[in-house]
């Protein structure tokens, strides 16, 4: 149960931070870095490396999430020998993409490190009996992906009325890349709670127990 609810968790949180990172890379980068010598052909390449690490975030947290399984049951070789097969698949990757993607290949390699490293252990772990999806996290994981499929297309949207802005001065770029964090959050709260995908409630329980 604490597991599932752990994976649950995991993917609320970082399937819309890393859809919002991926679709808002270029503004964000262009807010924080344009100027000087840093010009537009530097923040294309940055946020195209951003894009490419943002989509290993929910990999990321699956490995926090998925390795107490094993610790929890006195296993701690397994999540090394696991981490160690995907260094060394994260730096064959590094070596096949950098050439033809040169520095998002590197930055796409570690993404997919990540991801076959949560792969690896969750693999594990069902082969153990030990990972046991129950019916509340793929329910509730069908209605996240749906509320960040909303929230991307509202990003999406607000990014193209909102590009003047963005193309500005730092002000206008500021209050634009504001108001896209603050309607897609907005959106993506709003339909959490029409879908039933979380609860404010919970996400109150879950704080307190973490604190506790």
């Amino acid at each position: 149960h604490s597991q599932n609810r752990a994976l649950e968790l995991a993917f609320l949180l970082m399937l819309p931070a890393a859809a919002a990172l991926m679709i808002l890379a270029q503004p964000f980068i262009a807010l924080l870095f344009e100027r000087g010598a840093f010009g537009p052909a530097e923040v294309t390449a940055t946020a195209a490396a951003l894009t490419a690490y943002a989509s290993g975030l929910p990999g990321f947290m699956l490995i926090k999430a998925l390795t107490p399984g094993f610790y929890a049951r006195e296993d701690t070789i397994t999540p090394v020998k696991i981490a160690v097969a995907s260094a060394v698949i994260h730096i064959a990757l590094s070596l096949a993409l950098m050439w033809p993607l040169r520095h998002v290949g590197i930055a796409l390699s570690t993404a997919l490190a990540a991801w076959i490293n949560a792969g690896l252990l969750a693999m594990v772990l069902h082969r153990r009996g030990l990972l046991k999806p129950d019916r509340r996290l793929r329910q509730r994981l069908a209605r996240t992906v749906i509320c960040v499929l909303v929230m991307a297309a509202t990003l999406f949207g607000l990014k193209a009325l909102l590009v003047e802005w963005t193309s500005g001065g730092f002000t206008a770029r500021l209050a634009g890349v504001s108001a896209m964090i603050a309607g897609g959050l907005a959106v993506f709260g709003a339909m959490v709670q029409l879908t039933g995908a979380s609860s404010l409630r919970e996400l109150r329980q879950t704080l307190r127990g973490r604190r506790g």
